[in-house]
């Protein structure tokens, strides 16, 4: 079969799931054949991770026992809050969550077993303790003490009782969770798909969850909510909106929050979410930063050809200010990203175990052949030469 070069790979299907379906022309999310609309309005993150790994929506007793398990794991090792404390405190949160998620394996006996039953075990685990661990590092850098995980909570009341230290309102709950459901899957994305390269070397489930922290890290990929946050910061009110907003389309600049790799058609993600965001602004006193949303999009939308490209608001787009409603600083919504995500990559690594076959794609080698290696002395000098830099001063320790 002759090879042809697909820069990107958006025209090549690299693996076969049935976790999730897109269709960006018409702007269709569903994870296993469910709409996401309608998890979004019904279901809750429990739910939802279970309808990924399993493929059905549970019964009432399943879900019950599976909200157990998982609130079972909300606590990490003792050990792990030394690991925590290690950190620097001005790090950047995805950063600290890149380390913790790897150090996690550390303390986990099954780290290395590759049975099914080890592996949903291990999924479930770094399903409950990614939120733990971004609400722990957040408290360590500003220089608070930690919380205890409350195991009689959802995971999104949880994770904001350990941030703030105070219970959430059913309102502020049920907003994190909406978002967490939004964000568990999206087909064969990059962190996905990296999760997906590294189980398929037969690794273990933390180096897996380990590389698409990482890869969600990218602004490419997964920070482009806190990008929207931090135009609406940079905006400060709504009489400003319309002003900043074509300058930045008179220099041909991108609105964050606007386009998607995949969709042409409005995000259905962000169809509910912007009704939602709407209420949480209202609720928190945060409305004036939601108009500013809203009147962004009116304009936006109302360009020529905008809608003709296919350009339209995206989730991150509205759940940025649902973030920031809830009290979450801005560098922390990429973490609440990998929080949900979690489910997805675990199941998409379970998924590639399954019929596993190492992904190893080519590469089209555009360099030279066939150069006659030269001894070091026969050859010439190179234009500029350093001189090794002295370790001393970083590597010293006390005798």
């Amino acid at each position: 079969m002759p090879l042809i070069v697909d820069k990107g790979l958006g025209n090549t299907i690299a693996a076969e799931t049935t976790l999730s379906f897109i269709d960006g022309v018409k702007g269709v999310l569903e994870y296993v054949g469910y709409d996401i609309d309608s998890l979004a309005r019904y279901s809750t993150f429990e739910e939802t991770t279970w309808l990924l790994w399993h493929g059905h929506l549970p019964t009432a007793q399943e879900l019950s026992a599976f909200t157990r398990q998982l609130q079972s794991e909300y606590c990490v090792d003792r050990r792990l809050l030394d690991v925590v404390r290690a950190i620097p405190r001005t790090a950047a949160p995805m950063d600290a969550l890149r380390t913790l998620v790897s150090a996690l394996a550390h303390f986990d006996t099954e780290a290395d077993d590759p049975s099914l039953a080890a592996n949903e075990r291990k999924s479930i685990r770094l399903v409950a303790k990614t939120a733990t661990l971004v609400a722990l590092f957040d408290r360590y850098r500003k220089g608070k003490s930690f919380i205890e995980p409350d195991c009689s909570l959802s995971l999104a009341a949880n994770f904001l009782w350990m941030l703030t230290g105070a219970k959430p309102t059913a309102p502020m709950a049920r907003a994190l969770d909406v978002c967490l459901v939004l964000h568990a899957d999206h087909g064969l994305n990059a962190s996905t798909f990296a999760a997906r390269v590294t189980i398929s070397t037969q690794s273990d489930m933390y180096s897996a969850a380990t590389t698409a922290v990482g890869t969600l890290k990218g602004p490419l990929h997964g920070g482009a909510n806190q990008e929207v946050m931090e135009m609406l910061v940079e905006i400060g009110d709504i009489s400003k909106v319309d002003g900043y907003i074509a300058s930045k389309l008179a220099r041909k600049e991108r609105i964050m929050g606007f386009g998607h790799r995949v969709y042409k058609a409005y995000d259905p993600r962000a169809t509910y979410l912007k009704t939602f965001a709407k209420q949480v602004a209202a609720d928190t006193g945060n409305l004036p930063l939601y108009e500013m949303t809203r009147r962004i999009e009116e304009i936006v939308l109302a360009q020529p050809n905008i809608v003709e490209k296919g350009i339209f608001p995206n989730v991150d787009f509205y759940s940025a200010t649902t973030y920031y409603a809830l009290g979450l600083d801005l560098d922390l919504f990429t973490c609440m990203f990998a929080a949900s995500r979690m489910a997805g990559w675990t199941g998409h690594c379970i998924e590639q175990l399954a019929a596993n076959k190492l992904i190893r794609p080519h590469a089209d080698y555009r360099g030279p052949h066939g150069l006659t290696y030269q001894p070091l002395d026969q050859r010439g000098v190179p234009e500029t030469s350093s001189t090794s830099p002295s370790c001393s001063a970083a590597m010293s320790v006390t005798a």
